[in-house]
């Protein structure tokens, strides 16, 4: 005896239809709300106090005469960067989504360069370092993706938010 091909009740069994990424993208957006004035979201004060952290911290460890590798750093190289990441602070505290962006790609080197480090970690502090920053920056990475689109969203009657 053959099979006989039962219909699947109305609604049920029938394939769904597979949205294409620009619906995808669209339903992201519309739940999307727009940043408020004065509004800070958690990870954009996490990244601005990393980032100041970071710029002082540099600083001072430079002026303490801390040797990297035996060598003194270079003092461009070090009020560089403390330029950079101050600029980034400022730039993130005030959303301009330029700062968040590039503090993001920074924040992304850091994580590729943490999860290169656990291959060649020689001793238990090291992995307990690159895991903790894999972890963590993965976090603030994750977090500032959605302001990042939060920033963007235009408020009710804007046409066009420079930034």
């Amino acid at each position: 005896m053959g099979r006989r091909s039962r219909k699947p009740p109305p609604g049920q069994g029938e394939p769904k239809k597979r949205l294409t990424g620009a619906e995808r993208d669209e339903i992201a957006r519309a739940g999307l709300t727009p940043i408020e004035p004065g509004e800070r979201p958690t990870p954009v004060v996490v990244a601005c106090v990393v980032s100041v952290i970071l710029a002082v911290s540099n600083l001072g460890l430079f002026l303490a005469g801390v040797e990297v590798q035996g060598q003194k750093p270079n003092v461009f190289g070090v009020l560089l960067f403390g330029a950079l990441m101050l600029l980034a602070a400022w730039g993130m505290w005030n959303l301009r989504y330029w700062a968040l962006l590039g503090f993001q790609a920074l924040l992304a080197v850091t994580l590729v360069i943490a999860g290169l480090s656990l291959m060649v970690a020689g001793n238990v502090l090291a992995l307990v370092l690159c895991i903790a920053v894999l972890v963590l920056g993965g976090w603030l990475f994750w977090k500032l993706v959605r302001v990042l689109g939060r920033v963007k969203v235009p408020r009710p009657g804007d046409h066009a938010r420079p930034q």
